[in-house]
């Protein structure tokens, strides 16, 4: 596999929508907490937009906005722009465009930036965070939410998993590591040194997920993409993979009575540029 496909996974949107619900949920917390800015039709950036179904959110808190999403998934932006592009009840617009969150710059100032469960694709992607602050307008705001679950026993089984010495000729480099993101406290720290009013946590959502195996369905639509890429061209390679890692999750998460508890941790923070 080549070092750009295991930087960018081919992404399916009808299994990362699978468990949308839960998924939406830390963006709607984290939406709860932006301040409204003071332009009465906002300009909105959402980096990362996946299939638009929470950018669609913006909409609703933002009805005048005008707001693009971006993302460097193809197929993520084909299902974002036949399910959601086009004009807002409120009269505002909901676009999409793509973009490499890495290297994005913005091309025009913005009241609002956000991001939902994507910075965690990014290395070293605080250093972004003067750029983006840089291009919001006074009292626009930087608001964010990673997974904090990088040391959950879905991530390290996994990471081992492709460490072991059956795979890791193959899947060497595939995976993220613990520090895929910072700690809140990091955060803080970042965001402050640029000149803004931060705020910063974090929450644990136990999540009750049904049906058979639901943890290796939730991750299929999201951490294990990048092995399931590396794995495409071959089919038996990727069942064995993916029946030992379905086994050690059965182990690590047991189903109970109601469904099977699967513990997430996100990290959440907005920033507000002074006005």
């Amino acid at each position: 596999m080549s070092e750009s496909s295991a930087r960018n996974p081919v992404w399916d949107p009808a299994q990362y929508l699978r468990h949308a619900g839960h998924r939406a949920r830390p963006f709607a917390d984290l939406l709860a907490r932006v301040p409204s800015p003071p332009a009465p039709a906002p300009r909105v950036a959402d980096l990362g937009c996946g299939p638009g179904n929470v950018t669609a959110y913006l909409a609703g808190r933002w009805p005048a906005a005008h707001i693009t999403g971006y993302d460097n998934s193809p197929e993520m932006l084909d299902k974002a722009v036949v399910d959601h592009e086009g004009a807002t009840p409120g009269g505002g617009r909901l676009d999409f465009a793509p973009a490499d969150v890495r290297t994005w710059t913005p091309p025009e100032p913005y009241d609002v930036i956000v991001s939902n469960a994507t910075l965690q694709w990014v290395p070293g992607h605080a250093g972004r965070f003067a750029d983006w602050v840089a291009a919001l307008r006074p009292g626009g705001a930087l608001a964010f939410q990673v997974p904090g679950n990088f040391g959950a026993p879905s991530h390290r089984i996994m990471r081992a998993l492709a460490g072991s010495a059956r795979w890791r000729d193959r899947l060497a480099g595939v995976l993220r590591h613990a520090d895929a993101v910072l700690e809140p406290q990091e955060y803080l720290e970042r965001l402050t040194a640029l000149g803004c009013a931060a705020d910063v946590w974090e929450t644990t959502y136990v999540h009750l997920l049904p049906g058979e195996d639901p943890v290796l369905d939730w991750v299929m639509g999201t951490g294990l993409r990048p092995v399931l890429t590396a794995l495409a061209d071959e089919p038996a390679a990727r069942e064995e993979f993916l029946a030992e890692y379905r086994a050690a999750l059965r182990e690590a998460y047991p189903a109970g009575p109601h469904g099977t508890p699967f513990p997430f941790r996100r990290i959440f923070a907005v920033a507000v540029k002074e006005a």
